[in-house]
């Protein structure tokens, strides 16, 4: 055993929240776990409740570690201040004043939770919002890692990319999901920049044996997911394949427009709206073939997902993790971002080709492996080691 692992520590996720719907919270709730399974004390904290739940077990009693969420209802929403008729604004005045006082009390609750932590704690902040109480709370003597689990172009492309050098900056370490995102993060200055994969988040025994005329996508149904465009595609590969079906699974706001979407384009008879699954192994091993369509990423668990059943992915490579994660041409296949056209024309080589169906998909069962859990926390713990150093 390291000496990194030797050593039991405090760690507090801090996120928006404990249970909105999404990635960042099955990533810290897996980490969570694993963590307390290494022996280390776990705290995983949110600043508000969520608009859309995420279902992660029963909250006080279901999880091997407490949870706290700051605030009850949203914290008040305030915008910049613009031009003389915004800095004369009474009410928006009193909306700042009242939300900077809450940000200061909370971030107060923070100080006490922290202060409980033995020598060695680690705060580790998922998401760049939470940050903004955690700058404010006293976290001397404590290791501080901020993290940005979207890749470079899609945070820039969005308010969070100035906020994460704004709020990162402080930081012992920002880590982004891939090196490539991490050297771009440096050359926008901010030199603490180093990066870490998500662990693997399942191994299933029973991979799929890929029998089934069934593409899978799995995600919300929101903009960010590029459900759009997967109907689009698939208004392609559909007459091609007319004894495919395309199974998607998962819920959101976009959920109506997208069906009168697939309406529109005559997929009806094609296309399964499946809501949201609690059995990810299940629906993919009921699939041949994985497709996802987002228009941005970081390290993305459904793809990760997917390979670890033996399930080939078709991807838009939106972000250094997709191509990082998938070796186009290998055990799986690419198109560049927005290409429908191109994203059909991977999906029609994946459904046309049972031989080469099976041999992605076995290959991308081993390949995946390199992500296992043991080694991403072993990582983890010599971080922990090296910026205590």
């Amino acid at each position: 055993m390291s000496q990194a692992a030797e050593r039991t520590r405090d760690i507090f996720f801090v996120s928006n929240s404990v249970n909105e719907l999404g990635g960042v919270t099955s990533w810290s709730h897996q980490m969570a776990r694993l963590f307390v399974e290494r022996g280390h004390r776990v705290h995983v904290i949110g600043i508000t409740e969520p608009g859309v739940p995420q279902d992660i077990g029963d909250i006080g009693t279901g999880l091997p570690y407490p949870t706290t969420t700051l605030y009850a209802e949203h914290p008040p929403r305030v915008g910049p201040v613009r031009g003389i008729k915004g800095r004369l604004n009474v009410a928006e005045h009193r909306q700042r004043a009242r939300r900077a006082e809450g940000m200061r009390e909370r971030a107060a609750e923070l100080t006490a939770l922290f202060a409980k932590a033995g020598p060695g704690a680690v705060v580790i902040v998922t998401q760049v919002w939470a940050m903004e109480w955690v700058e404010l709370a006293d976290t001397d003597g404590l290791l501080v890692i901020g993290m940005s689990h979207e890749s470079f172009a899609y945070s820039r492309a969005s308010s969070r990319g100035g906020r994460v050098r704004k709020h990162y900056e402080g930081a012992d370490r920002m880590l982004a999901l891939t090196r490539e995102d991490a050297d771009l993060w440096i050359r926008q200055g901010l030199n603490n920049a180093s990066f870490m994969p998500n662990p693997l988040p399942f191994m299933p025994e029973v991979p799929s044996r890929r029998t089934e005329k069934v593409v899978t996508s799995i995600g919300r149904l929101h903009d960010q997911k590029g459900i759009d465009m997967l109907l689009d595609t698939w208004a392609e590969v559909a007459p091609l394949h007319p004894d495919w079906t395309l199974r998607i699974y998962g819920s959101g706001e976009d959920e109506e427009i997208l069906k009168k979407q697939c309406t529109s384009l005559g997929l009806d008879d094609s296309v399964e709206w499946m809501g949201r699954t609690s059995d990810v192994p299940g629906a993919l091993r009921g699939g041949s073939v994985f497709v996802q369509s987002s228009r941005g990423e970081g390290f993305p668990l459904a793809l990760m997902e997917a390979m670890a059943t033996a399930v080939p992915c078709a991807a838009f490579d939106c972000a250094p993790g997709v191509h990082e994660i998938v070796q186009d041409g290998v055990d799986g296949l690419l198109a560049r971002l927005g290409n429908t056209g191109e994203l059909a024309r991977r999906l029609d080589t994946l459904m046309s080709d049972k031989e080469l169906r099976d041999r992605m998909g076995e290959l991308a069962r081993v390949n995946i492996q390199r992500y296992t859990t043991g080694e991403v926390v072993r990582r983890w713990e010599d971080l922990f080691l090296f910026l205590e150093r």
